[in-house]
């Protein structure tokens, strides 16, 4: 069995697709307002438009990609004016991560291993 891909469910595709193809510095294999695949190595990132006006936000997972070096993707968040929830931070384990939030809230993790 292959894991493939995550999708996370938005009441403004557009806007939620945008936030991901910026922080990523990727591109989605369309321009719709129904449903996005946003173009990252290894799996699928979905964005699908749902009418429900239910909180969207999940408390339970979160979405982590591994980045070369947390410390320039912190400045670069913080020049796209994104809300950091936690700074640059070595963990026990040693990944050092930094965490922020999408426009619907859903948390995001940034991790590199730590030198």
């Amino acid at each position: 069995m292959i894991f493939t891909g995550i999708t996370i469910r938005t009441k403004d595709v557009q806007r939620l697709a945008n936030f991901y193809k910026n922080i990523l510095c990727t591109s989605s294999d369309c321009d719709d307002d129904s449903h996005q695949s946003i173009n990252v190595k290894g799996a699928y990132l979905g964005i699908l438009r749902i009418e429900k006006s239910d909180d969207m936000r999940n408390d339970v997972i979160n979405l982590a990609f591994e980045v070369n070096d947390v410390d320039v993707e912190f400045e670069r968040l913080k020049c796209l004016g994104i809300n950091i929830i936690k700074p640059p931070t070595v963990r026990p384990w040693g990944v050092k991560n930094i965490m922020f939030a999408d426009p619907d809230g859903n948390d995001i993790v940034f991790n590199s291993s730590h030198k």
